[in-house]
């Protein structure tokens, strides 16, 4: 009888299979809830508070000379004024298409690439929007115009939009010229060239079809290394890089040195002094830190009222 009672018992204790496997589960949730959730982050924050490690998680912070946090090693920043103008005694940072630029809440490349080189025409401001082409032609216009440099750039028209003509053939995509208009440049604007195969070339109306047209990119006589350096004109793909390269900050230079009151060798010596190799000695190419060289001059040489 004692037998029978206890084995009576166990079967009436014994939870039912679903109930069973629902608790397994549970216990399972909050092992893993507790280990991963709560036990690999506070461990990983531990060791980020390690000497070495630091400075890293932090987001590393740059101050200045008073000990402010002014900016990141890793997050480039604008050096322009309340209207957008560049400083002219900064060096100047590349392109970017992060938000307003260098937001790092809306990091994202233009996603604009080699054949984005006819600009949609409107009257409607919003709706209007240049191509890749005529963006970077107006960006080494502006830099030139900043840096007292040639503007010339291949497939570049004067005045800072892409130099492409749409051409009507009689064939269709062969054939003589019968119309050419250029693209990129609005009523009543003088067209980049006279005329083209013996055409007259017209300025192009907001609204008017032009698909039958052939897109016919004209390069110029421009050098083929321009002057103003290829990062001047095109922002890096997460529009958040900090660097530009040695070049665009030696074209930088004789501003930054005039506006400075400082010679030119003095500079060029800070500009050399915070360029750093590839990254992991193979990617990418030598770099220069935008907001540590201008921290440094404003350490060295501050700007001097006139």
């Amino acid at each position: 009888m004692r037998a029978g009672a206890a084995g009576c018992g166990a079967a009436m204790t014994r939870l039912p299979q679903w109930l069973a496997q629902t608790v397994a589960a549970l216990r399972v949730v909050l092992a893993f809830t507790l280990l991963v959730g709560l036990g690999y982050p506070l461990a990983l924050t531990a060791a980020a508070q390690l000497p070495g490690l630091r400075h890293q998680a932090s987001g590393s912070p740059v101050r200045d000379a008073a000990g402010t946090v002014v900016g990141s090693e890793l997050v480039g920043q604008l050096f322009t004024d309340g209207d957008g103008n560049p400083i002219p005694y900064y060096f100047q940072s590349r392109p970017s298409t992060s938000g307003d630029g260098y937001d790092p809440t809306a990091t994202a490349p233009s996603n604009l690439g080699p054949e984005s080189i006819v600009d949609t025409l409107s009257d409607d401001p919003d709706q209007a929007k240049l191509s890749l082409l005529s963006q970077v032609c107006a960006r080494s216009t502006a830099v030139a115009a900043l840096e007292g440099v040639d503007e010339g750039r291949p497939y570049c028209a004067p005045g800072g939009t892409g130099a492409v003509l749409g051409v009507f053939r009689s064939g269709g995509l062969t054939g003589t010229a019968q119309r050419v208009v250029s693209l990129n440049q609005v009523c009543p604007a003088a067209p980049f060239l006279p005329s083209f195969e013996g055409i007259r070339v017209e300025c192009a109306v907001p609204g008017e079809d032009y698909r039958k047209a052939v897109v016919t990119p004209v390069r110029g006589d421009a050098p083929a290394r321009p002057v103003v350096p290829p990062d001047a004109v095109t922002g890096s793909g997460s529009g958040l890089d900090p660097h530009i390269s040695p070049a665009y900050a030696r074209l930088q230079a004789p501003r930054v040195a005039r506006e400075r009151r400082v010679d030119l060798a003095v500079v060029l010596e800070l500009v050399d002094e915070h360029t750093t190799g590839p990254a992991l000695g193979v990617l990418g190419g030598p770099g220069v830190n935008v907001l540590q060289l201008n921290l440094a001059l404003d350490r060295a040489h501050p700007k001097r009222e006139s």
